[in-house]
């Protein structure tokens, strides 16, 4: 489907550019005095993370990309991609490893997450908000200096490294929000 106006360019719309999937992450409408309005945008490409810079003018074509979001299981990695199966058809496929490097670090086996489709190729994964994650290794709270909140570094199931607050022990599950890798709650 093509956008019909600058105007319905805005951040987050997907649009295809030489058949590649982009979000628009920035979007600033400039009409200067005796020229033509453009619409100067910074798209982000979905399939490698790479940014683009693009000034839309009147006339120019832009298609709308058709994402598709779908459940499915995290089954395992190996050195290059990361392996899920489809919730509905129990069809299997993988997402490369650089497209979800960020994210590996919240996965656990058998979790369920959204999967962002691009004709039929898998591109990248969205993670619940927080996740609960199981804490391996803790080093003993230090008494003492806990009336500023104080923090130590503990090492989760994934492998993954948060500071958390110093009642946080060993075998505990702690919540984990995914976007900033911060500590949220004791479970």
């Amino acid at each position: 489907m093509a956008i019909s106006s600058l105007n319905d360019i805005k951040k987050g719309t997907n649009v295809e550019i030489n058949g590649e999937p982009y979000r628009v992450v920035e979007a600033n409408f400039l009409r200067m005095q005796m020229r033509k309005p453009v619409m100067q945008t910074k798209l982000k490409n979905l399939a490698n993370g790479k940014v683009l810079e693009i000034s839309f003018k009147p006339g120019d074509k832009v298609i709308e990309a058709e994402l598709e979001h779908i459940k499915a299981t995290y089954l395992y990695s190996d050195e290059n991609n990361s392996y899920f199966m489809e919730a509905v058809s129990y069809e299997q496929f993988s997402v490369p490893k650089d497209n979800i490097k960020n994210q590996l670090k919240f996965l656990l086996e058998n979790q369920e997450v959204e999967v962002l489709k691009f004709k039929g190729n898998a591109l990248s994964i969205q993670l619940p908000n927080k996740v609960d994650l199981k804490v391996t290794e803790a080093p003993p709270g230090i008494r003492g200096d806990s009336s500023q909140g104080a923090t130590k570094q503990i090492t989760l199931e994934t492998g993954m490294h948060i500071n958390a607050p110093l009642f946080v022990k060993q075998g505990d599950v702690v919540k984990i929000n995914t976007e900033t890798g911060e500590y949220v709650e004791r479970v």
